[in-house]
Order: structure tokens, then C-alpha cells, then sequence
């Protein structure tokens, strides 16, 4: 039977690149070296995809994508960070389609170590066939992935323009989707989660999960994020119009600001810049679980998390859901980081 969401967005096309439910999995290793009575955690596996690496955007990317096949697309243009998580698995999906891929890429993040410029996500980008274009800090890259579809377009070619982390209303829908997949996997393994962790970034994960539990009656504030991009009023702004957004688009009523809950603690220096925290929550993760999470999203996503585990934020009986956005291409532009300890 479907689900109020899964009606919903029935209507739009999708490019079916996940091929079925991500896992979900309890951490019960982790629990026991927290040491913390009662509070289940859990992991839900978006970073166990089998396109590209895996990770969240490729739920973005499955709406993006359908409309431009629909559309007749031939050539994709997107934009991010150096090492874009985003901008390598579009390289990847457009591989997967036999579409042509240009990615406009910023020097966004102050590191300027042999590893960040050329491992990591942008040696897989290469790998994909995209067409790289690196612009220093501060360019405008939207404007230029618009200038350069112009010419493209002048050609012949017909292209689509992504916006960074495919966030946009319809890509948010991606993550309104997966709102319905994990309340029926709580029903499949008899749990309620009282939260839903994520990584704030763009806002699309955050504002696509809030407007997916809206829509089926458990309230916005079932998604908790720690903003990784921006201080967290901002962070705020940005989720709440994009889920006011996402929900247009669907036909569904809008939510209160006061049900989209940020924390900026985690934030630390900026965008990409590790924090020990960070680097904290990492190595736990991979010595507790034998799992993998990246230094720019979960790490810090996951450092939030800790924190309000140790600080007594759930109680005995509740069950907190972690989401597992990918991005581990990006601990090996990181070596420096946490190479020696």
C-alpha cells in the first residue's frame, strides 16, 4: 500500500539509480563502548549505493536526472567544491546514462596539500569522464556553469544546469522519498527513531526528510541536522524555505519555522576545515563499527551526535537514526588530517 509520500511524488520522473532500499543497521558495538543504557543507534547506510561511490545526492540526483531524460538531455553541468561529493557522483551517474558531464569546481576550501588537489573526489571525477573546470575561491560558479551551458547549447546540445549538491526543490524530493522508506523500515524492525540525524549543507537531505515526515504526520521536527556550510541561522533560513519549497511542489501545507532544528556547534572554522571533534567521531566510527564517514558532512554530523549522546540528550527507550550520507572518497584528500595518530 502506498504511502501518503510515495502518492505524492508518484507524478515526477525518476532515474531509478539506487535500486532498492539503502540498509539500515543498529550499532550495537558503538552503544556498548559509549557505554550509554538504553538508547538505541542506528545507521541508515545512504552511503551503500552501488553508483559512483554511493552517498546521498545520488537520491537528488534519481529526480534530477529522470526529468532530464525526459526531457532529452544530452549534456550536464554542475558545480561544487573541489572535492564535490555531489559533482563526482553526477560525473558518475552521467557515465552510467552515456550523458555528457562538465563540472564547475571552486578552490572553496583553504587547503592547498598535493592530496586535496588531486585525490580524493577529483581523481574519481577523472575517472568518470567528466569535463573539469577549476575556478579560484569566490568565483561566481553558477554563473559560469550558465555561461558555459549557453555556449553549449549555441551548438546544438541540450543541457541541463544542476545547482550545487542538486538542491533544489526537486531534488529535495529525493530525500521526501526516503522519509517514506524509513518509516516503513521502522515498521519492518519494530522501532520508532525519536530523531533523524543529518549533515546540513546545502539543505536539500534536511529539507527533503522534514518535508517527507510532514507529509506523513510526524512533524518536520523528526529531522535534526548539524549545519558542516554555513552558521546555523543561515542553515536554518535555507532549510526551511527549500522545504516550504519541496512541499509546493507536492501540494502540501507549509511547515512552522520553529520545526527546523539546526545545531551550528560542529561547525567549527568553516566549511571543510577539520575539527578535532571531527576527527574524533571518524576514528570511532571506523574502531567501533569497522565504517567509514567523511571529514566535511558525517564527520561533523556525527561529532553533533556524540556530543548529545554523552550529554544525556535521549533517554533510556528512545532510538536515534544516523544517516550515513557518503562522501569517503574525501577522507583520502584528508590524509594529512588523520595520517600519524
Amino acid at each position: 500500500m502506498q504511502s501518503v509520500v510515495e502518492k505524492a511524488i508518484e507524478g515526477f520522473a525518476r532515474a531509478d539509480l539506487l535500486q532498492g532500499p539503502t540498509p539500515i543497521q543498529r550499532a550495537e558495538r558503538l552503544e556498548r563502548v559509549l557505554g550509554i543504557e538504553g538508547v538505541g543507534i542506528y545507521f541508515k547506510r545512504d552511503d551503500h549505493m552501488l553508483i559512483g561511490g554511493g552517498g546521498n545526492k545520488l537520491r537528488k540526483l534519481e529526480f534530477h536526472l529522470g526529468a532530464a531524460l525526459k526531457d532529452g538531455v544530452d549534456t550536464v553541468i554542475t558545480i561544487g567544491g573541489l572535492q564535490s561529493n555531489h559533482a563526482r557522483l553526477t560525473a558518475a551517474v552521467c557515465a552510467r546514462l552515456g550523458l555528457a558531464c562538465e563540472l564547475i569546481l571552486t578552490r572553496s576550501v583553504p587547503k592547498p596539500e598535493v592530496d586535496y588537489e588531486l585525490n580524493g573526489n577529483v581523481l574519481l571525477d577523472q575517472l568518470f569522464g567528466a569535463e573539469i573546470h577549476v575556478l579560484a575561491g569566490g568565483s561566481d560558479a553558477l554563473g559560469m556553469a550558465q555561461i558555459r551551458a549557453a555556449q553549449l547549447r549555441d551548438s546544438g546540445r541540450k543541457v541541463l544546469v544542476i545547482p550545487t549538491g542538486g538542491s533544489t526543490p526537486l531534488g529535495a524530493l529525493g530525500y521526501t522519498r526516503c522519509a517514506a522508506e524509513i518509516a516503513q523500515q521502522e515498521a519492518q524492525l519494530g522501532v520508532t527513531f525519536k530523531k533523524v540525524i543529518v549533515p546540513n549543507g546545502s539543505a536539500g537531505t534536511h529539507a527533503g526528510l522534514a518535508a517527507g515526515f510532514h507529509l506523513l504526520g510526524r512533524g518536520a521536527a523528526t529531522v535534526m541536522s548539524y549545519s558542516v556550510l554555513a552558521d546555523r541561522d543561515t542553515s536554518v533560513t535555507r532549510a526551511l524555505q527549500l522545504t516550504q519549497d519541496a512541499l509546493a511542489l507536492l501540494g502540501g501545507d507549509a511547515v512552522e519555522a520553529s520545526e527546523i532544528v539546526v545545531d551550528g556547534s560542529q561547525l567549527g572554522d568553516g566549511y571543510g576545515l577539520p575539527t578535532p571533534a571531527m576527527q574524533e567521531a571518524v576514528r570511532l566510527m571506523a574502531r567501533t563499527e569497522g565504517l567509514l564517514i567523511d571529514p566535511v558532512y558525517s564527520g561533523k554530523a556525527f561529532a553533533g551526535l556524540l556530543a548529545d549522546l554523552r550529554q544525556g540528550r535521549y533517554r533510556a527507550g528512545e532510538n536515534v537514526l544516523f544517516v550515513m550520507t557518503g562522501g569517503t572518497p574525501g577522507l583520502y584528500a584528508y590524509r594529512e588530517t588523520f595520517q600519524g595518530e
